[in-house]
């Protein structure tokens, strides 16, 4: 379900703009679960930037916690934002590599970005 946007100017139509209270099944919402968590969207904007190792995206973003990423790239393999790819050889290395429905993100961040920004 969808929220009370159809029929309003400015927003798009949508079968299911009569939603009484949010649902699993809401675009909106399901976008707003695979993003929810801070430093979520930072995370996407370095995948965005090309494959990273978990190496790679601790030293990107040098102030999060090594168990708040895992949790992070864990949520987002599972909401099928990025797969999970491991490289032959010795040590094993995993990179990480955004699907293709993660790169649609991009155009999602900034838009919140230069919403963020007009405020």
């Amino acid at each position: 379900m969808s929220h009370r946007t159809a029929g309003h100017p400015g927003l798009p139509d949508d079968a299911r703009g009569d939603a009484a209270e949010p649902s699993a099944s809401c675009p909106e919402e399901v976008t707003l679960d695979v993003l929810r968590g801070r430093w979520t969207t930072l995370v996407v904007r370095e995948l965005l930037r090309g494959d990273r190792s978990f190496t790679d995206l601790r030293q990107a973003l040098p102030m999060l916690s090594d168990k708040a990423l895992a949790d992070r790239l864990a949520h987002l393999v599972q909401s099928g934002v990025l797969e999970r790819r491991r490289q032959p050889g010795w040590p094993p290395r995993t990179q990480y590599v955004l699907t293709q429905h993660g790169r649609r993100l991009g155009p999602v961040l900034q838009v919140l970005g230069d919403w963020g920004d007009a405020l």
